[in-house]
């Protein structure tokens, strides 16, 4: 079967040419090259979402932090166990003349055993303190990961708004070069008034651009070799963008309260040391209390020299240590470890009043930049789109002049720049305010992550 006959309209009766069909498969193939071209491009993207989960992944300090409590939990279990208890061998009494084993009733070999039992609850307590040390853990592992976010999210916002800002640089220098060709061509051919400051005006701003990309692409190298610490290699791929919708929705945000503070998991973390040091004062105040010792001991003595049998001994003893001339030395111990548990208090009221202060200082500056946000989109965005349109036009029209055509588009081209550090600096604060308040915003990072799209238009 031919082209022809492949592609016969049965309705009609007519047989396509050859052309159209060849057109209708490059148009499919073009189509089907386009959207697989798309998709491989968002696939190579780097979302904010997928950086973080390569973050977290890939700390080393949440397993070691892992291994930590392990480690801990195990010498919880060994620190109730009674210590090994001693056994000894002796050959006593003998007589230095003959060694003979039997001459002396004395002469004897012992086995004894002994077991130390430490001071009062020592045991539990000890087990007690290691498992609250091991319970301080997890609370460190989850206030790691919510740092972890933040940094990321700083760093790659901070990659973000450089790649942003090139993209929108670049953008308006395309114009920027037609701009500067169609007054080249007026000037030489001299259809428009056109001077020749006017062509120098535009490579100038051509120069200037180059520059201003230059810098906005020493920045983002940068910020992705930082980036790169989190994610690796990772960290090279383009990022992905999120949309704009609207006016930003307004961050809900938890009274302000010591209560909230508390259930920070870094404050958490601190109540378990606490917790751990009160255990030490506990066991401090056990020194008090005596150690007690078991101790037994089987001896076997020979025959006499007449070929009598004697008896083998059994002795059982009891030992205990006084605490007594030291008492001052143990009153030191516990007033030392009770300073250690207020001094940690302490540390607790400092670090609740920093993280409500932090807190209350990023929701006044969100709230602000709430404001500078709407106004960049409702107010100086759509006017300066039309000034720049107005001075282009004018400028074509021959009534406008150059230069303000070219300040016109700059100034615009400087305000998308403004309101895209504006909105990412208020995506930064609500990722940190979300660190600040334990997950607690009702805008989550997760949130802004998951929106992805346009840029500032």
């Amino acid at each position: 079967m031919n082209v022809d006959s492949a592609f016969m309209d049965k309705g009609s009766g007519i047989k396509p040419t050859n052309s159209k069909c060849l057109g209708l498969w490059l148009a499919l193939l073009f189509m089907l090259w386009s959207s697989t071209i798309a998709t491989s491009a968002r696939s190579s993207e780097l979302n904010l979402r997928e950086a973080i989960r390569l973050a977290i992944t890939d700390d080393p300090w949440l397993v070691g932090s892992d291994y930590r409590e392990r480690a801990l939990r195990s010498e919880a279990i060994s620190a109730r166990s009674l210590p090994d208890p001693s056994i000894s061998l002796q050959a006593a009494n003998f007589p230095t003349d003959n060694f003979d084993f039997g001459q002396e009733p004395m002469t004897q070999v012992s086995v004894s055993v002994g077991q130390r039992l430490p001071r009062g609850n020592s045991l539990q307590l000890a087990a007690d303190r290691k498992r609250a040390q091991a319970g301080e853990e997890p609370f460190l592992r989850q206030d790691r990961q919510a740092r972890v976010t933040d940094r990321v999210t700083q760093l790659w916002l901070e990659a973000f708004v450089a790649q942003e800002s090139i993209r929108l640089i670049q953008e308006d220098r395309a114009l920027f070069e037609n701009l500067a060709d169609a007054t080249r061509a007026s000037y030489s051919t001299a259809v428009k008034r056109s001077r020749q400051q006017e062509v120098i005006r535009a490579q100038v701003e051509l120069v200037r651009l180059d520059d201003r990309l230059d810098t906005l692409k020493e920045a983002l190298a940068s910020t992705k070799a930082n980036l790169s610490e989190w994610v690796g290699e990772q960290a090279q791929r383009p990022l992905s963008g999120f949309q704009r919708r609207g006016s930003p929705s307004p961050v809900a945000l938890p009274m302000a309260s010591y209560a909230r503070a508390g259930r920070h998991p870094s404050v958490l973390a601190l109540d378990q040391r606490i917790k751990a040091k009160k255990l030490e004062v506990d066991l401090a105040r056990e020194k008090y209390k005596p150690e007690w010792g078991l101790s037994a001991r089987y001896g076997h003595r020979g025959d006499d020299p007449m070929g009598r049998q004697r008896s083998d001994l059994f002795s059982i003893g009891l030992t205990l240590d006084l605490p007594v001339r030291h008492r001052k030395r143990q009153d030191q111990d516990v007033h030392a470890a009770a300073s250690r548990v207020e001094a940690l208090k302490t540390e607790k009221l400092l670090l609740v009043r920093e993280l409500m202060a932090q807190s209350e200082a990023a929701v006044a500056a969100l709230a602000h930049l709430d404001v500078r946000l709407l106004r960049y989109r409702q107010e100086l965005l759509p006017q300066m789109a039309d000034q720049a349109k107005a001075a282009l036009v004018a400028y074509n029209n021959d009534e406008g002049d150059f230069a303000e055509a070219v300040r016109a588009r700059i100034a615009q081209l400087n305000a998308k720049i403004d309101a895209l550090n504006i909105e990412v600096r208020r995506r930064q604060i609500v990722a940190t305010l979300t660190y600040l308040m334990g997950g607690e915003t009702h805008t989550s990072v997760d949130a802004l992550s998951q929106q992805a799209g346009d840029s500032v238009q």
